[in-house]
């Protein structure tokens, strides 16, 4: 078999497992059923793993003295957008090719498009480094001369799209803290991610005295907030990140009043802010604060930025197969895990957490000649460490 119907084989057989996928609920914190599938599957086709909660998790060992990567992708969905033409969970629709070829302006066949919820973000990805790990695997066991010399650690994860604790948050620490590099599988249309924004979420209160609107009487907490708003809208933070540029911030909730008549005394809004590599959350915090007189809490500090270390051999790598590199606005696992790593996946973002949801097939099959390229550069440029 040569090596385009080798990609063609593993193409069709990933995307029949991604649309199995799809047909079984899987949002986050409801993941055993289509982890126990996948699973299964792994089991059919030989591939020894590791259940960790709805987490899985495979090893390939050639050479302990071999480099060694981490293939990351997430196996829960968002719930369904309300706004689905067809239904998010039978992947086989006449009307969703339709419906997708008018979206995209190319006529599509049925054959051609995977839709439904979770095809493009993040079974896309989930599929295509399956698919190249067991490429990898039996590379190996046919004990050719030229095989690549790598360990690969195939992890597929749970709760990504809710920040769960029992997804990669306690996998890194549980089993996965030895790993040194990583791709993140996220829908980047094959193009690395060196860098992600962090997520920050604030939620603000202002406080005053309640009082009868007729009388004028108390201290309204609608004006704290406005002029608090109004600082934080103004405000520039003073480090601007050579990658992310500068830290991205909205307030885009608020809410006050019990009545036309009565002076609010409380006035509460939330703060939607992407961090860079400049700042940690808690510092971002403490100087909002300092210009603030509501109170500020964060929802969550963990959600950091992160960004690929300068000199990795996943640069190198990049640069070897010609992948185009960007800084991606969205956050990932990747903030969860604590080694070098890229984000890079089939698929493309805009089309996470919307209606009508999809990957094309194409997308899938260049996913995984991609994902095999870029990891035959990795363990060539690192072995040379």
């Amino acid at each position: 078999m040569n090596c385009t119907d080798e990609i063609k084989g593993m193409t069709a057989s990933a995307t029949a497992l991604l649309r199995e996928m799809i047909a079984i609920k899987s949002v986050s914190f409801c993941e055993q059923e289509v982890c126990s599938h996948i699973s299964a599957w792994l089991n059919s086709n030989g591939i020894r793993h590791e259940l960790i909660g709805n987490n899985i998790v495979a090893e390939h060992i050639t050479d302990p003295s071999a480099p060694a990567l981490m293939l990351c992708a997430h196996i829960d969905t968002v719930a369904p957008a309300p706004e689905y033409s067809f239904d998010p969970y039978i992947p086989d629709q006449a009307e969703a090719a339709k419906r997708i070829s008018t979206m995209t302006g190319r006529e599509l066949q049925p054959e051609e498009v995977v839709a439904g919820l979770g095809s493009n973000d993040d079974g896309a990805s989930a599929v295509a480094m399956i698919a190249a790990f067991i490429h990898f695997v039996e590379s190996s066991l046919k004990q050719s001369e030229c095989h690549e010399r790598i360990n690969l650690t195939l992890a597929l994860t749970c709760e990504e799209e809710r920040s769960g604790q029992g997804g990669m948050r306690s996998l890194w620490h549980k089993r996965l803290s030895h790993i040194r590099h990583a791709i993140v599988g996220e829908p980047t249309q094959m193009k690395a991610a060196t860098s992600e924004r962090g997520l920050l979420v604030i939620d603000a209160c202002a406080y005053g005295a309640s009082g009868h609107a007729a009388r004028n009487e108390g201290i309204n907490a609608v004006y704290i907030a406005i002029e608090d708003i109004a600082k934080i809208r103004g405000h520039a933070f003073g480090k601007v990140s050579r990658m992310m540029g500068k830290v991205n911030l909205n307030v885009t909730q608020i809410n006050a009043g019990t009545a036309h008549n009565v002076i609010p005394d409380k006035c509460s809004f939330v703060i939607d802010i992407r961090p860079t590599d400049e700042y940690s959350n808690a510092e971002i915090l403490n100087e909002l604060q300092s210009i603030c007189r509501s109170r500020l809490n964060a929802r969550n500090l963990e959600n950091r930025s992160s960004a690929t270390r300068d000199g990795s051999p996943l640069l190198e790598a990049a640069t070897v197969t010609g992948t185009e590199t960007f800084s991606s606005p969205t956050t990932s696992d990747w903030m969860r895990i604590g080694c070098d790593a890229i984000k890079m996946g089939p698929g493309d973002s805009a089309r996470s957490h919307k209606a009508d949801e999809f990957v094309l097939v194409s997308e899938i099959e260049d996913g995984i000649r991609g994902y095999i390229n870029f990891i035959k550069a990795f363990g060539r440029i690192a072995g040379r460490a």
